[in-house]
Parts: C-alpha cells; structure tokens; sequence
C-alpha cells in the first residue's frame, strides 16, 4: 500500500480519564487514526506534524471499526507537553 498523506493519518486525540492517566504515567498520548494507517505512517505523522520523538506505536481495531493508536513517547519527550498544544490537557 502507497503512503497516505501526513495530514489524513491522525483523526484526532482521545480522552478519557484512562487516556489522561497514559499521558501522566506512562507518557503516552491515544490517538484515533486512519483505518489504512500503518505505524510508519503514524510515526511520520508525528513527527512531522508535531515534532515529537516517537518511542513506540501499538495500535488496535476497536469494536465500532475505528483505530486506536498509543503512541509512546521518548523519555525526552513529554507527552503532557504535545496534550498541552492539543488541548487536552
């Protein structure tokens, strides 16, 4: 499969207060994703659009047919900083 574009991979963040408690403890923000998407794709995304130094991505399909991505962040890199610009936080 051919790359998808940058700004069509990341839908938007998730929150909750489990995905609130990711970002304090394990410096982790949710995202909800392009079906299509790949962890390349993700990691691209992040780092493109938000600068951020991506650690690891797992991803899974929900029951009502979305992607979930949990995107971990470097250690040098705070999660709680990027959920700031977003606006979650």
């Amino acid at each position: 499969m051919g790359k998808i574009k940058t700004h069509s991979v990341i839908h938007y963040p998730l929150i909750s207060e489990d995905t609130v408690n990711l970002i304090e403890k394990e410096n982790k923000i949710t995202f909800i994703v392009n079906r299509d998407a790949e962890k390349n794709d993700i990691e691209r995304a992040m780092s493109e659009l938000y600068e951020a130094d991506v650690e690891s991505i797992n991803t899974l399909i929900t029951p009502d047919g979305r992607k979930k991505a949990y995107v971990k962040f470097k250690p040098e890199f705070k999660a709680s900083d990027l959920a700031v610009r977003l606006g979650i936080l």
